[in-house]
């Protein structure tokens, strides 16, 4: 599983009580062997006991805080420090049966755009808006670049979970994708949104998988505990076929 949970809603954004329970509820219900959790709350581990092993963006790190949680061994992590960011990719070795899979997850840098008409009508605030746009696309292909550059050199097999923050029709996605397995694309359905823009639905959070994987299944959910819908894939190992 992958989900942006929005630091468990710490800050109230959404304006109901226990979205953060919630969240833990919702994934202790669908039990997920691995779920990688963006803009994650520290302090939420102890409610996720059915996870023995779990790797975190490091304390030393001053960034958005990206979580690997896994019912099997973690032999190895790490965080790659992209620069000029506080948004933040982990990855964690995990060992399963006789082979070892390295899980990314990745936080691509956010917009940080309230939609409204005003900041696109106004000449001045649109003028703004307008760069800001630029520089998020520009910081988002240079991530995806050093990202790429990474996994290039992983010895493992690999799965990259995660919000990339833009669409399945950007070079961000193309470049992060290279040959990997859109989860979705294989065995989803629908839209396949995980984030409304506008009312608009967009599909901006992924499980990509190296080919060694097989797709069984991929799920999107509705359940409004973030500004982002979880998403949820079953892969088989060939080599246990």
């Amino acid at each position: 599983m992958s989900f942006n949970a929005w630091g468990f809603n710490k800050n109230g954004w959404i304006k109901k009580p226990g979205v953060g329970d919630s969240i833990i509820e919702f994934i202790k219900e669908k039990d997920p062997d691995i779920i990688c959790i963006q803009e994650h709350n520290r302090i939420r581990y102890k409610q996720l006991a059915q996870y023995p092993y779990r790797s975190e963006t490091p304390y030393s790190v001053p960034r958005t805080i990206q979580a690997i949680f896994s019912k099997y061994p973690i032999v190895g992590n790490g965080s790659l420090d992209l620069p000029g960011t506080i948004n933040n990719i982990i990855y964690a070795d995990i060992v399963y049966n006789q082979d070892t899979v390295r899980i990314y997850n990745t936080h691509l840098q956010s917009f940080s755009i309230i939609p409204s008409t005003d900041n696109f009508s106004d000449g001045e605030k649109s003028e703004r808006t307008y760069k800001r746009l630029v520089s998020t696309f520009s910081k988002q292909l240079e991530q995806a670049e050093f990202f790429r550059e990474h996994i290039k050199k992983s010895p493992h097999t690999n799965l990259v979970c995660g919000d990339f923050n833009n669409t399945q029709f950007s070079n961000v996605y193309k470049i992060v994708k290279g040959d990997l397995q859109d989860t979705f694309l294989e065995e989803g359905s629908g839209f396949g949104r995980t984030y409304d823009l506008w009312k608009i639905p967009l599909r901006i959070d992924y499980i990509l998988a190296d080919q060694d994987f097989e797709v069984l299944s991929h799920q999107n959910f509705d359940e409004r505990l973030s500004d982002h819908y979880p998403v949820m894939a079953t892969l088989r190992l060939n080599s246990h076929e």
